[in-house]
């Protein structure tokens, strides 16, 4: 009997012991490491003073070193002010860092009281750390300017990081390493170091009056006299010119090398796009660069292995596997009014033979005006309308006061506005790549024209690329074939990782050469001068 006792009360107390609630443990935050101070002059900073700028971090910082002052070496102090004020050559501005005050409080270091010295040291950490922070992931956040970008934030230890350099005194490193590492952003520094060695820009306006038609090959006319020294100005004619009126062999190659350059069609025809892109001034370009700068300090420069990505102002896709530019694409992008959306994702899907829904901004603008014109018109695009519970509707009795009440959905077919396939990939806008029934569009110039998905030329030919998987997963061309024939919608998920940076960039450089496109979106002016508010 005492035995069952015994077990009983083992039994209890084990059971109770099971109920106890797990003791989760909570996540620290490792703190910065500690600050290694100089035997040079220090002094305690109240912190109050860092209590002025509101920042956590800076308050981190100076708990590092115990509330004493960390710039007392002079190296290290040198060589952050040089960097402050010398930030212009990155595309940064100078005074966001306070950069004039510094140097004032650098003059008087000698005859700084204990309070100056502690406020000249919060200001170097606080702009110094501002400074990085703006160079790693830029100065504006592109989620409070657009509504339609969608980009992961990036993330930078500021403290860590500064703290890490300033102990083992490498700090003329850290600048180096904080920076983006893909070659666009390379590009686009260069850029900005070509473009200050021009000289300054006096050259009038090209005016349009002149122009009431095309200028071409041995044309006369008064806007070439300004027209030649733009050319002369960037450096796409050599030597030296008479200046006249004739448009001359000469003048005719030095276009269409500035129209290359340009992305403009490079056959010596002087239009208004390209008269509007000889007319940017060295400032309006330099400020270009600039902004496109900040752009590519908001993406992520930790490419995957395998991506494909998309310049939105150069109508261009190019897939890049291991490093390697395997396939190169022409575009098609949405409108002025209807943006492609800047995006960073993963490819998931190849839909052949897709059937198409109108969605609702091409219902309201388009669909609907059509329909009260012509009744047939969805039934001659073979667009069948469904109501509320999915029953086809007769074109004759669709109600044109509630077309939201209805569903269009567009047949499968070589003549579906998505084509013949597209590539779905997970995003906020339902944008997706994909063919076209409009074929001979990618033989345009300007390729703004799409209702904000992308369009890609000879899409099938990179579905077969993508879906090729070497090691588990054969798609030759005779296999999609037979798929398109059956006109039946068919899903094939893509096992081989890519993922999709689908950005938007207007400036860089090649071979020393500055390279620019249209502004199709009218980003540049508007972000350059955000940057500089």
């Amino acid at each position: 009997m005492k035995k069952l006792y015994f077990l009983l009360i083992v039994c209890i107390f084990i059971s109770c012991k099971k109920q106890e609630p797990k003791v989760i443990p909570v996540k620290k935050t490792t703190p910065p490491p500690a600050i290694i101070l100089t035997d040079e002059r220090t002094v305690s900073v109240d912190t109050t003073l860092i209590g002025v700028f509101k920042s956590k971090t800076l308050q981190e910082f100076y708990n590092s070193s115990n509330n004493k002052t960390v710039w007392g070496n002079l190296k290290k102090r040198t060589y952050v002010l040089t960097q402050l004020k010398n930030s212009k050559v990155l595309g940064l501005d100078p005074d966001d860092y306070k950069s004039a005050t510094l140097e004032n409080y650098e003059k008087r270091i000698s005859k700084l009281s204990d309070k100056e010295l502690a406020t000249f040291d919060i200001l170097l950490t606080y702009n110094f750390e501002l400074y990085l922070n703006h160079l790693h992931k830029g100065k504006l956040d592109p989620k409070k300017l657009y509504t339609d970008w969608d980009l992961e934030e990036k993330k930078l230890d500021v403290n860590s990081v500064l703290i890490k350099a300033f102990n083992k005194n490498k700090l003329d490193s850290i600048v180096e390493n904080i920076q983006p590492k893909s070659e666009t952003y390379k590009q686009l520094l260069k850029a900005l170091e070509i473009i200050d060695t021009f000289p300054e820009d006096d050259i009038e306006m090209i005016t349009t009056d002149s122009l009431t038609k095309k200028i071409t090959l041995n044309d006369n006319n008064p806007a070439l006299v300004n027209i030649k020294k733009r050319l002369l100005f960037w450096g796409d004619m050599s030597g030296k010119d008479s200046l006249s009126i004739n448009y001359n062999q000469k003048t005719f190659e030095s276009v269409k090398k500035f129209q290359e350059r340009h992305g403009l069609a490079a056959d010596g025809v002087i239009g208004q796009g390209t008269i509007s892109a000889l007319n940017y001034s060295k400032e309006k370009r330099k400020q270009q660069i600039i902004a496109n700068l900040e752009r590519w300090r908001w993406y992520n420069s930790d490419f995957a292995e395998n991506y494909f990505i998309i310049n939105i102002p150069n109508y261009s896709l190019n897939v890049v596997e291991s490093q390697d530019t395997t396939l190169v694409r022409n575009i098609v992008v949405g409108t002025s009014k209807r943006k492609t959306p800047i995006i960073t994702s993963v490819l998931k899907t190849v839909v052949f033979n897709p059937t198409w829904t109108v969605p609702p901004t091409i219902l309201k603008e388009d669909v609907v005006p059509a329909m009260k014109r012509n009744r047939n018109y969805l039934k001659n695009k073979n667009i069948t309308i469904y109501d509320t519970t999915g029953k086809e509707v007769e074109p004759s009795k669709w109600n044109e006061n509630k077309p939201g009440n209805y569903k269009y959905v567009q047949s499968p077919g070589y003549n579906n506005s998505l084509g013949l396939m597209k590539i779905l990939f997970p995003n906020h806008h339902s944008v997706y790549l994909h063919d076209t029934n409009h074929r001979t569009i990618f033989g345009r110039n300007n390729r703004s024209l799409s209702s904000g998905c992308v369009r890609i030329e000879n899409p099938l030919e990179l579905a077969e690329h993508i879906l090729n998987d070497s090691i588990s997963t054969k798609w030759p061309k005779e296999k999609i074939d037979s798929i398109i024939e059956t006109k039946i919608t068919t899903n094939i998920r893509i096992t081989k990782k890519y993922a999709l940076y689908q950005w938007y960039w207007t400036a860089w450089s090649k071979k020393n050469q500055l390279i620019f496109r249209a502004d199709i979106y009218n980003l540049d002016s508007d972000l350059y001068a955000k940057l500089r508010n």
